[in-house]
């Protein structure tokens, strides 16, 4: 009998261990691992922009997809101007091109897509999403956003106990890996208007081939992308030109959004 219980008692101990080793050291060493391997972008913090300036140059006024704004430029090419998606009549995407060789692709999203996204594919309800990506996620597309590009490794809790904390900050890394554009690389920077705040991805100063612009309300959002490959002005995109864009971004009235979508 005194052999018996020494077994059980070695088994129970056995077992403990790896329960131990399986739900409390498994996760933090998996957190360690995932920071060890983020990217470098993972590590990169919005911060603001070191130029407010606003460009006075000669410009177009424009409005596609239910919104208005300026371009500080008078060269669009409206021959090229193409629509998406091509065989619906409610067009989301519309690609400008100029003839300076600058392409801007300018897209309309629907107001929480992020939270009625995680929904629909991975079936999370508001309270969870907002217990991984903090309060208000479910209902702004910028909070959500901020908590994910604020998010870095160095915030990570490698020594907590709390499984569903290691968890839930291995998803952000992840998906603080994934979402940002290229263009990240060189910075994140916050933007806004009266009406609209988000998120600038790259600095003009380092001539990167695209850069992005997303804008957020309560109402939707909108999402400058600058191809800037084929770019002929020797100045490149400036600060004060993609300022000169979002100061001037707002709701289009409602005569103009049916012509815009045509």
């Amino acid at each position: 009998m005194r052999l018996l219980r020494r077994i059980l008692v070695t088994v129970a101990l056995t077992f403990a261990a790896i329960f131990v080793g399986v739900y409390w050291v498994a996760p933090i060493a998996l957190s360690f691992y995932a920071a060890s391997k983020a990217l470098p972008v993972a590590r990169i913090v919005p911060t603001e922009l070191n130029d407010h300036s606003v460009s006075l140059a000669p410009g177009t006024k424009l409005s596609y997809l239910g919104y208005e704004f300026e371009v500080p430029w008078n060269d669009l090419d409206e021959s090229k101007t193409e629509r998406y998606p091509k065989n619906k009549p409610d067009k989301s995407m519309a690609v400008l091109t100029f003839r300076s060789g600058l392409r801007l692709r300018l897209t309309s999203a629907p107001p929480r897509v992020f939270g009625n996204q995680f929904a629909a594919d991975f079936k999370v309800p508001p309270q969870k999403l907002e217990a991984i990506f903090g309060h208000g996620s479910a209902s702004s597309d910028y909070v959500f956003v901020k908590s994910v590009y604020t998010f870095t490794p160095d915030k990570m809790h490698f020594w907590s106990l709390s499984t569903g904390l290691h968890y839930r900050e291995d998803m952000l890394l992840m998906i603080k890996s994934i979402m940002p554009a290229k263009a990240a690389e060189t910075g994140i920077f916050y933007v806004q208007n009266e009406d609209y705040k988000g998120f600038q991805q790259g600095d003009p100063r380092t001539r990167p081939e695209h850069m992005e612009v997303d804008l957020y309300s309560d109402d939707g959002g909108v999402e400058f992308n600058f191809a800037l490959k084929d770019y002929h002005d020797p100045a490149g995109l400036t600060q004060p030109e993609i300022n000169r864009i979002v100061q001037s971004l707002h709701r289009a009235p409602p005569s103009e959004v049916a012509v815009s979508a045509r």
